[in-house]
């Protein structure tokens, strides 16, 4: 009773696949991907650009009160 058998997690499965459908559990796969993809994508950049911003950074400032953002722009697939 304490351990699982393979009938249960396939009765899972199929109740999973009901509720959300294929298309749905696809999306949220590829979107949990392209999330773990992009974080390791951004510490390895992080690491990268650590040394050089740290340079570039004072020079860039005209005061304290002025904030330097990049926008990006969000793509649809």
């Amino acid at each position: 009773m304490g351990s699982m058998s393979i009938w249960h997690w396939l009765i899972v499965l199929v109740v999973v696949m009901l509720v959300f459908g294929t298309k749905k559990l696809g999306n949220m796969g590829s979107d949990i991907g392209k999330a773990v993809k992009g974080f390791k994508d951004g510490v390895k950049g992080d690491e990268d650009k650590a040394a050089p911003a740290a340079a570039a950074a004072p020079s860039q400032v005209a005061d304290k009160t002025t904030i330097d953002v990049d926008a990006k722009e969000k793509s649809k697939h």
